[in-house]
């Protein structure tokens, strides 16, 4: 099977899917770091097709940003200055040619995320 990555964000506060969130990941190689893709979420909380997908997929290091101060912004969550949660950088390794699934939890004052199936 080839090795691809997807992803789902979820607003825990409103318990709805992130709608709009911006995500960008890059590709980790030493001290570089590499646009791989840019993307955003739709109405179900996933991007339209997969991040990195099978005909792209390499094993290594990567990392995904979730514009999460942008998004909650444009939805609505009342703003701060500086807001406690901005961009959501989650750092992760893919070692064999599988299905990676990194979903994020969200809300204004907190995430988590796991590897998802």
């Amino acid at each position: 099977m080839p090795g691809y990555l997807t992803t789902h964000v979820l607003d825990t506060a409103r318990g709805t899917p992130a709608e709009g969130m911006e995500v960008v990941l890059f590709r980790l190689d030493g001290g570089q770091r590499t646009e791989i893709a840019r993307l955003r979420t739709n109405a179900d909380g996933r991007t339209d097709r997969q991040i990195l997908p099978a005909a792209e997929f390499e094993t290594g290091s990567y990392e995904l940003e979730f514009h999460a101060g942008d998004w909650m912004d444009a939805t609505g969550v009342p703003p701060e200055s500086p807001r406690f949660l901005d961009i959501i950088p989650i750092r992760f390794g893919m070692s064999q040619q599988d299905h990676y699934h990194v979903p994020l939890l969200v809300s204004p004052f907190g995430f988590s995320t796991y590897r998802g199936s």
